[in-house]
């Protein structure tokens, strides 16, 4: 085990000599950003653009030692299982290589979390603004021009207005925008927009009223339901970590040259993998249900 520490070390001073400081860090994270630009689907593309301007992007730094903690990490964690550096050398690679897709989830998670709150943010100011100017329209365009909203809700509003005047109807932007944002809040606004604008019906201040009321409770659910997501997260992660020490707990209650022992049967080691794959399938799916179903409605 000291050897292998050793080894560790003398390739990390090695490479930072080679790049150091700010220089290693630009050299991955480049490498990186090459990779999805050629790899990734656009629509990966556009929300990863989106993450960064919000500012929520990992820095080159975050993610070198996001890099050295996943591959630090499976390489410890499978030499404990097998004491054997060509499978662990594998084993933290593979680690490595997980890293894209985990921020795939990442960015998919805040991008989905900011366009609810557009939503919301659009929903809320268009019945506000409808209840100055009586006209849904006229909303939209009071809610464009004061600058609460962001791209991509904000030039979707601006191609709702346009559709309106092109059409001289509400109904093709709403259908626009309905599909554009399959969010119950929207299609309820929607909903009742196009029946008063249709059907001309009468005083609507009370219905409007409640709307707001439902979308500040559903807000109010979906902040909540994120900070305990965030809470049971950070249980999960320790609770699968933990799985993969077990065997630790197994070595120590038969000994290590017990241990040893039995890892010369091929059984043995096919089970030890397997303990390894599911767990971390385990960990993969849990942050999978974590970063997409963000609990919107």
């Amino acid at each position: 085990m000291e050897f292998l520490l050793v080894v560790v070390i003398a390739i990390f001073i090695a490479l930072y000599r080679m790049n150091t400081g700010t220089i290693t860090y630009k050299f991955i994270v480049d490498k990186v950003g090459d990779a999805y630009d050629k790899f990734a689907p656009y629509s990966f593309k556009k929300t990863r653009e989106k993450v960064k301007e919000l500012g929520m992007e990992y820095s080159a730094k975050q993610y070198t030692t996001q890099v050295a903690l996943f591959a630090g990490g499976a390489f410890a964690i499978s030499y404990l299982y097998f004491y054997s550096i060509i499978i662990s050398a594998v084993y933290a690679v593979g680690a490595v290589l997980v890293i894209p897709y985990l921020s795939y989830l990442r960015c998919k998670r805040i991008y989905s979390e900011f366009i609810f709150e557009q939503i919301q943010v659009y929903a809320t100011n268009t019945i506000m603004e409808f209840a100055v100017t009586q006209s849904f329209v006229k909303s939209l365009e009071g809610v464009y021009a004061s600058g609460v909203l962001e791209d991509p809700v904000l030039s979707d509003v601006k191609q709702m207005i346009d559709m309106s005047y092109t059409n001289g109807s509400i109904k093709e932007s709403i259908d626009f925008m309905n599909a554009k944002y399959d969010y119950h809040i929207v299609r309820n606004m929607h909903q009742l927009f196009l029946q008063i604008t249709l059907e001309g019906s009468l005083d609507a201040s009370d219905t409007l009223d409640a709307m707001l009321t439902d979308i500040d409770a559903l807000v109010e659910g979906v902040y909540r339901d994120r900070i305990d997501r965030a809470t049971f997260h950070k249980s999960f992660l320790q609770y699968g970590i933990l799985l993969y020490l077990l065997v630790m707990l197994i070595q120590y209650l038969i000994g290590n040259d017990s241990y040893l022992k039995l890892l010369d049967d091929v059984l043995i080691r096919i089970v030890l993998h397997a303990i390894i794959l599911v767990n971390s399938y385990f960990l993969l799916s849990g942050e999978k249900y974590y970063n997409e179903n963000v609990g919107a409605e």
